[in-house]
Protein backbone atom coordinates (compact mmCIF):
# COMPACT_ATOMS: atom_id res chain seq x y z
CA UNK A 1 0.00 0.00 0.00
CA UNK A 2 2.66 2.36 0.98
CA UNK A 3 4.42 1.36 -2.89
CA UNK A 4 1.52 2.48 -4.17
CA UNK A 5 0.94 5.74 -2.81
CA UNK A 6 4.46 7.03 -2.81
CA UNK A 7 4.33 6.18 -7.00
CA UNK A 8 1.61 8.70 -6.98
CA UNK A 9 4.14 11.53 -5.61
CA UNK A 10 6.91 10.50 -6.95
CA UNK A 11 7.83 9.33 -10.70
CA UNK A 12 11.22 7.89 -11.23
CA UNK A 13 11.67 9.54 -14.59
CA UNK A 14 11.91 12.90 -12.81
CA UNK A 15 13.98 11.89 -10.20
CA UNK A 16 16.55 10.52 -13.09
CA UNK A 17 16.27 13.92 -14.89
CA UNK A 18 17.56 15.38 -11.35
CA UNK A 19 20.07 13.20 -10.78
CA UNK A 20 23.46 15.65 -10.43
CA UNK A 21 21.31 18.77 -9.14
CA UNK A 22 21.59 18.41 -5.52
CA UNK A 23 19.67 20.61 -3.34
CA UNK A 24 21.81 22.72 -1.44
CA UNK A 25 21.24 25.85 0.59
CA UNK A 26 22.30 29.19 -0.52
CA UNK A 27 23.83 30.42 2.58
CA UNK A 28 25.14 29.35 6.01
CA UNK A 29 23.00 26.34 7.36
CA UNK A 30 22.94 25.12 11.03
CA UNK A 31 22.77 21.53 11.90
CA UNK A 32 23.89 18.54 14.26
CA UNK A 33 24.85 16.06 12.13
CA UNK A 34 28.05 15.91 9.70
CA UNK A 35 27.22 16.74 6.69
CA UNK A 36 27.48 18.33 2.92
CA UNK A 37 27.00 21.79 3.90
CA UNK A 38 28.86 24.57 5.48
CA UNK A 39 27.85 25.52 9.30
CA UNK A 40 28.48 28.83 10.35
CA UNK A 41 29.67 27.38 13.46
CA UNK A 42 33.31 27.16 14.13
CA UNK A 43 35.05 23.90 14.61
CA UNK A 44 38.47 21.97 13.41
CA UNK A 45 36.81 20.33 10.65
CA UNK A 46 37.17 20.55 6.77
CA UNK A 47 37.52 23.82 4.93
CA UNK A 48 39.61 27.48 6.78
CA UNK A 49 37.57 30.23 8.00
CA UNK A 50 40.32 32.69 9.82
CA UNK A 51 42.11 33.12 12.82
CA UNK A 52 41.42 33.38 16.67
CA UNK A 53 43.81 34.25 19.42
CA UNK A 54 45.13 31.42 21.33
CA UNK A 55 43.87 30.84 24.73
CA UNK A 56 45.75 28.92 27.00
CA UNK A 57 43.83 25.69 26.98
CA UNK A 58 44.04 25.66 23.11
CA UNK A 59 45.46 22.52 21.22
CA UNK A 60 48.93 23.30 20.25
CA UNK A 61 48.05 21.18 17.10
CA UNK A 62 45.81 23.94 15.81
CA UNK A 63 48.18 26.90 16.01
CA UNK A 64 49.33 28.77 12.98
CA UNK A 65 53.08 28.43 13.35
CA UNK A 66 53.71 30.61 10.01
CA UNK A 67 51.34 33.47 11.36
CA UNK A 68 54.06 32.60 14.64
CA UNK A 69 57.21 33.41 12.79
CA UNK A 70 55.88 36.35 11.11
CA UNK A 71 53.97 38.14 13.99
CA UNK A 72 55.44 36.95 17.38
CA UNK A 73 52.07 35.76 18.30
CA UNK A 74 50.12 32.59 18.94
CA UNK A 75 47.10 31.97 16.87
CA UNK A 76 44.71 28.97 16.47
CA UNK A 77 43.17 28.24 13.12
CA UNK A 78 39.44 27.65 12.52
CA UNK A 79 37.05 26.15 10.05
CA UNK A 80 33.56 25.93 9.13
CA UNK A 81 32.34 22.37 9.91
CA UNK A 82 30.14 20.38 7.20
CA UNK A 83 27.04 19.99 8.66
CA UNK A 84 23.08 18.72 7.61
CA UNK A 85 20.60 21.05 7.06
CA UNK A 86 16.94 21.41 7.40
CA UNK A 87 14.07 22.17 4.82
CA UNK A 88 10.66 22.49 5.65
CA UNK A 89 8.48 22.26 3.30
CA UNK A 90 4.79 23.58 3.62
CA UNK A 91 1.68 22.93 1.59
CA UNK A 92 -1.41 24.77 1.10
CA UNK A 93 -4.41 22.42 1.22
CA UNK A 94 -7.43 25.26 0.48
CA UNK A 95 -9.87 24.92 -1.64
CA UNK A 96 -8.22 27.17 -4.44
CA UNK A 97 -5.52 24.80 -4.99
CA UNK A 98 -8.31 22.00 -6.05
CA UNK A 99 -8.69 23.79 -10.00
CA UNK A 100 -7.55 21.46 -12.65
CA UNK A 101 -7.17 18.28 -13.56
CA UNK A 102 -5.20 15.05 -13.27
CA UNK A 103 -1.58 15.82 -13.04
CA UNK A 104 -2.58 19.64 -13.65
CA UNK A 105 -4.41 20.18 -10.73
CA UNK A 106 -2.94 22.90 -8.39
CA UNK A 107 -2.62 20.20 -5.50
CA UNK A 108 -1.34 17.27 -6.91
CA UNK A 109 1.02 18.86 -8.82
CA UNK A 110 2.30 20.99 -5.68
CA UNK A 111 2.24 17.86 -3.46
CA UNK A 112 4.77 15.90 -6.33
CA UNK A 113 6.91 19.19 -6.17
CA UNK A 114 6.99 18.86 -2.26
CA UNK A 115 7.58 15.50 -2.37
CA UNK A 116 10.26 14.93 -4.85
CA UNK A 117 12.26 18.10 -3.26
CA UNK A 118 11.52 16.11 0.20
CA UNK A 119 13.04 12.51 -1.27
CA UNK A 120 16.06 14.23 -2.95
CA UNK A 121 16.69 16.19 0.45
CA UNK A 122 16.81 12.87 2.30
CA UNK A 123 18.98 11.21 -0.18
CA UNK A 124 21.22 13.95 0.93
CA UNK A 125 21.57 12.99 4.53
CA UNK A 126 19.50 16.16 5.24
CA UNK A 127 16.19 16.97 6.88
CA UNK A 128 12.85 17.60 6.15
CA UNK A 129 9.59 18.43 7.88
CA UNK A 130 6.01 18.71 6.66
CA UNK A 131 3.42 20.95 7.37
CA UNK A 132 -0.37 21.26 5.61
CA UNK A 133 -2.69 24.78 6.17
CA UNK A 134 -5.61 26.18 4.78
CA UNK A 135 -7.79 28.28 7.63
CA UNK A 136 -5.29 26.41 10.09
CA UNK A 137 -2.57 23.95 10.44
CA UNK A 138 -4.07 20.62 9.55
CA UNK A 139 -0.93 18.53 10.02
CA UNK A 140 2.57 18.83 10.69
CA UNK A 141 5.03 15.95 10.31
CA UNK A 142 8.76 16.87 12.36
CA UNK A 143 11.59 17.06 10.42
CA UNK A 144 13.05 13.06 10.00
CA UNK A 145 15.75 12.08 6.94
CA UNK A 146 14.89 8.66 6.73
CA UNK A 147 12.60 7.06 3.53
CA UNK A 148 9.92 6.23 6.69
CA UNK A 149 9.65 10.11 6.53
CA UNK A 150 8.98 10.46 2.92
CA UNK A 151 6.19 7.20 3.71
CA UNK A 152 4.90 9.24 6.39
CA UNK A 153 4.35 12.58 3.98
CA UNK A 154 2.62 10.68 1.64
CA UNK A 155 0.48 8.84 3.44
CA UNK A 156 -0.46 12.39 5.22
CA UNK A 157 -0.96 13.90 1.57
CA UNK A 158 -3.36 11.06 0.41
CA UNK A 159 -5.78 11.95 2.76
CA UNK A 160 -5.71 15.64 2.01
CA UNK A 161 -9.15 17.34 0.28
CA UNK A 162 -8.30 20.80 -0.33
CA UNK A 163 -11.55 22.76 1.21
CA UNK A 164 -11.81 26.05 3.16
CA UNK A 165 -10.29 29.16 2.91
CA UNK A 166 -6.70 30.13 3.10
CA UNK A 167 -5.29 31.92 6.44
CA UNK A 168 -2.02 32.10 5.18
CA UNK A 169 -0.24 34.61 7.61
CA UNK A 170 -1.46 33.07 11.03
CA UNK A 171 -0.81 29.67 9.33
CA UNK A 172 2.54 30.49 8.15
CA UNK A 173 3.12 32.32 11.67
CA UNK A 174 2.06 28.84 13.70
CA UNK A 175 4.62 27.03 11.18
CA UNK A 176 7.53 29.57 11.73
CA UNK A 177 7.07 28.69 15.76
CA UNK A 178 7.74 25.23 14.87
CA UNK A 179 11.23 25.80 13.03
CA UNK A 180 14.95 26.66 14.53
CA UNK A 181 17.24 28.96 13.04
CA UNK A 182 19.34 29.50 9.87
CA UNK A 183 17.30 26.41 8.16
CA UNK A 184 15.14 26.38 4.76
CA UNK A 185 11.72 26.95 4.23
CA UNK A 186 9.56 26.14 1.01
CA UNK A 187 5.82 26.97 1.02
CA UNK A 188 3.87 25.73 -1.87
CA UNK A 189 0.81 27.50 -2.98
CA UNK A 190 -1.40 29.63 -5.28
CA UNK A 191 -0.83 33.01 -2.66
CA UNK A 192 -3.99 33.94 -3.53
CA UNK A 193 -4.48 36.08 -0.69
CA UNK A 194 -6.31 39.44 0.50
CA UNK A 195 -3.37 40.00 2.93
CA UNK A 196 -0.63 40.34 1.01
CA UNK A 197 0.48 42.75 3.73
CA UNK A 198 -0.26 40.27 6.60
CA UNK A 199 1.96 37.87 4.52
CA UNK A 200 5.51 40.30 4.33
CA UNK A 201 4.99 40.21 8.23
CA UNK A 202 5.52 36.42 8.71
CA UNK A 203 7.90 36.64 5.64
CA UNK A 204 9.77 38.91 7.50
CA UNK A 205 10.02 36.67 10.71
CA UNK A 206 10.88 33.76 8.81
CA UNK A 207 14.32 36.50 7.15
CA UNK A 208 14.69 37.64 10.92
CA UNK A 209 14.91 33.58 12.11
CA UNK A 210 17.75 33.56 9.42
CA UNK A 211 16.41 30.90 7.46
CA UNK A 212 16.26 30.33 3.65
CA UNK A 213 13.01 31.72 2.25
CA UNK A 214 11.36 29.91 -1.01
CA UNK A 215 7.97 30.45 -2.32
CA UNK A 216 6.45 28.21 -5.07
CA UNK A 217 3.73 30.08 -6.51
CA UNK A 218 1.62 26.83 -8.47
CA UNK A 219 -0.73 28.15 -10.88
CA UNK A 220 -2.44 26.82 -13.40
CA UNK A 221 -1.99 27.28 -17.21
CA UNK A 222 -5.60 28.79 -17.20
CA UNK A 223 -5.13 31.21 -14.23
CA UNK A 224 -2.12 32.14 -16.61
CA UNK A 225 -3.29 32.87 -19.75
CA UNK A 226 -7.31 32.81 -19.23
CA UNK A 227 -8.01 31.26 -22.36
CA UNK A 228 -11.41 30.58 -22.71
CA UNK A 229 -13.83 30.22 -25.24
CA UNK A 230 -17.85 30.54 -25.42
CA UNK A 231 -20.02 30.85 -22.89
CA UNK A 232 -18.78 29.88 -19.09
CA UNK A 233 -19.87 29.18 -15.92
CA UNK A 234 -17.29 30.45 -13.65
CA UNK A 235 -17.70 29.03 -9.90
CA UNK A 236 -15.96 29.58 -6.56
CA UNK A 237 -13.50 27.55 -5.31
CA UNK A 238 -13.20 29.57 -1.92
CA UNK A 239 -16.56 31.60 -1.99
CA UNK A 240 -20.28 30.84 -2.85
CA UNK A 241 -20.72 32.65 -6.24
CA UNK A 242 -20.96 31.66 -9.83
CA UNK A 243 -21.36 33.96 -12.82
CA UNK A 244 -22.14 33.39 -16.51
CA UNK A 245 -20.63 35.25 -19.26
CA UNK A 246 -18.21 35.34 -22.30
CA UNK A 247 -14.37 35.11 -21.21
CA UNK A 248 -13.49 37.71 -23.62
CA UNK A 249 -15.80 40.26 -21.52
CA UNK A 250 -13.38 39.29 -18.45
CA UNK A 251 -9.86 38.27 -19.54
CA UNK A 252 -8.39 42.42 -20.15
CA UNK A 253 -9.36 42.77 -16.65
CA UNK A 254 -8.35 39.70 -15.04
CA UNK A 255 -4.84 39.72 -16.45
CA UNK A 256 -4.40 43.48 -15.40
CA UNK A 257 -5.49 42.37 -11.97
CA UNK A 258 -2.99 38.96 -11.64
CA UNK A 259 -0.25 41.34 -13.17
CA UNK A 260 -0.92 43.79 -10.63
CA UNK A 261 -1.12 40.83 -7.80
CA UNK A 262 2.35 39.34 -8.92
CA UNK A 263 3.98 42.81 -9.30
CA UNK A 264 3.05 43.50 -5.94
CA UNK A 265 4.14 40.14 -4.51
CA UNK A 266 7.01 40.09 -6.18
CA UNK A 267 8.07 43.41 -4.62
CA UNK A 268 7.64 41.93 -1.29
CA UNK A 269 9.81 39.22 -2.15
CA UNK A 270 12.84 41.07 -3.56
CA UNK A 271 12.20 43.67 -0.61
CA UNK A 272 12.35 40.79 1.82
CA UNK A 273 14.99 38.80 0.06
CA UNK A 274 12.73 35.70 -0.54
CA UNK A 275 12.63 33.70 -3.48
CA UNK A 276 9.65 33.38 -5.41
CA UNK A 277 8.95 30.88 -8.10
CA UNK A 278 6.37 30.74 -10.87
CA UNK A 279 5.04 27.62 -11.98
CA UNK A 280 2.83 26.68 -14.47
CA UNK A 281 1.23 23.16 -14.14
CA UNK A 282 1.34 22.25 -17.54
CA UNK A 283 4.95 22.65 -17.37
CA UNK A 284 6.80 18.98 -17.14
CA UNK A 285 7.93 18.45 -13.41
CA UNK A 286 11.12 16.85 -14.53
CA UNK A 287 12.36 20.12 -17.06
CA UNK A 288 11.11 22.56 -14.46
CA UNK A 289 12.98 21.09 -11.22
CA UNK A 290 16.27 20.72 -13.20
CA UNK A 291 16.03 24.38 -14.43
CA UNK A 292 14.96 25.70 -10.95
CA UNK A 293 17.83 23.61 -9.09
CA UNK A 294 20.63 24.67 -11.58
CA UNK A 295 19.68 28.07 -11.66
CA UNK A 296 19.83 27.77 -8.24
CA UNK A 297 23.43 25.88 -7.95
CA UNK A 298 24.40 29.38 -9.94
CA UNK A 299 23.15 31.84 -7.48
CA UNK A 300 24.69 29.93 -4.98
CA UNK A 301 28.19 30.19 -6.66
CA UNK A 302 27.80 33.57 -7.76
CA UNK A 303 27.40 35.07 -3.92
Amino acid sequence: MAKSILSRYIDPEVLGKMKGSPVKPSGLVMGNLAGAHKSPLHGFAVEFAGHRDYVLGDDIRHIDWRVYYKRDKLFIKQYEMETNFTAHLVLDVSASMRYGEEGQQKLLYAAQMLTTLGYSIVKQSDRVSMATFNEKVLGYIPPGNSMAQIHRMTEHLDEIEPKDKTDMSECLAEIAGRTGRREIVMVFSDFFTDDLDGLEKVLQRLKYQQHEVVLFQVLHHDELDFSFEGMIKFIGLEVPDEILMQPTELRKAYLAALESFNDRFEEICQANKVERVLVDTSRGMGELLVDYLNQRGLAKRSI
